[in-house]
């Protein structure tokens, strides 16, 4: 039940709401607000499960930033994605400048080691101060048409934005992106460049990681 309710709200664009009724299409009876709770509680803990069998991240990284306003103030959704189009992480913060760009990119390194060779962003100057402050020996591209992987990453949360009707609060954003991009990621390779064989058995794949990493199994028909 719980996975079930945390796969439904993470994985679609849904409101609470929805995913109460598609629960209960099942004969699963909850509220919209217990909804909402076993994902806030369980949602961040099945991220990190998640976060280990992620893709290939390769060693050529692109970090963007979006603006999202929150309660009429500008806030800056920074997302690093990996070569191969997989979300490396996400941070929420009020600034635009070399040490929010410095913040991300040591979280993003932290986490993901030092296996960087090429950083890719837009012409943006906080990166630039960000990597002269950091003393990063790698390349570093700046120009917007080469950044678009990292900028259509932003599309799901704009989409989930207009469903959620905006964000409330700034943790909210970040730990709702923490677990949407992660969910994103264990399904990414069942949408695009597939034909029909190809995308049902990396369905199939994506399922059964989804039951491994949670210890459940999908929703019986």
């Amino acid at each position: 039940m719980i996975s079930d309710a945390v796969w439904l709200y993470y994985r679609f664009p849904l409101s609470l709401r929805m995913v109460e009724e598609l629960l209960a299409a099942r004969s699963i009876e909850l509220t919209y607000e217990t909804v909402r709770r076993l994902s806030v509680k369980f949602g961040l803990g099945i991220a990190r499960r998640i976060r280990p069998t992620a893709l290939v991240r390769g060693d050529k990284w692109y970090l963007d930033e979006v603006v999202v306003t929150i309660n009429g103030r500008k806030h800056w959704l920074w997302r690093a994605v990996g070569q191969h189009g997989a979300v490396l992480d996400v941070l929420v913060q009020s600034r635009r400048d070399w040490h929010a760009a410095r913040r991300l990119m040591c979280k993003v390194l932290r986490k993901h080691g030092r296996a960087l060779r090429v950083l890719i962003t837009d012409k943006l100057r906080s990166y630039a101060a960000a990597n002269r402050d950091m003393g990063l020996i790698i390349e570093h591209r700046q120009h917007k048409g080469l950044n678009n992987r990292a900028e259509n990453s932003h599309q799901p949360t704009r989409v989930r934005e207009k469903v959620m009707r905006r964000f409330k609060l700034a943790r909210h954003l970040q730990r709702f992106t923490s677990m949407h991009d992660q969910v994103g990621n264990l399904f990414m390779n069942c949408r695009y460049n597939m034909n029909a064989q190809q995308k049902h058995q990396a369905r199939k794949q994506a399922f059964k990681a989804w039951e491994s990493i949670t210890g459940n199994s999908m929703l019986d028909p």
